[in-house]
């Protein structure tokens, strides 16, 4: 089992995702936010889900229209949320995204 751990830059892309769905459904919004954050505990190896296409270091998690990208550390078993992504956005917007090692 690994432990997760946001970035807050992840924290923050959740937190507008939901703030731009509880405009139309607070219900809805929630029910997606439980999702996201939810996804990555179903992660059992490091290599389990594919490589991102726009940053290849990461791993990505598809929930919905949502992307969530990680990075496994398999020495100490965790689990790096980098980032959040909605995948209706033009994709030369992860080329922001810098992982760090």
């Amino acid at each position: 089992m690994y432990k997760i751990k946001w970035s807050n830059e992840a924290k923050l892309d959740v937190k507008n995702i939901y703030d731009f769905i509880k405009l139309k459904s607070v219900r809805a919004a929630k029910n997606l936010v439980t999702d996201i954050r939810n996804a990555p505990k179903s992660v059992v190896f490091e290599n389990q889900f594919s490589a991102d296409d726009y940053v290849p270091e990461c791993r990505k998690i598809v929930v919905k229209n949502y992307k969530i990208l990680y990075i496994a550390d398999l020495h100490n078993k965790i689990i790096n949320v980098i980032a959040v992504f909605d995948t209706r956005q033009n994709p030369d917007k992860l080329t922001d995204i810098v992982v760090k090692p």
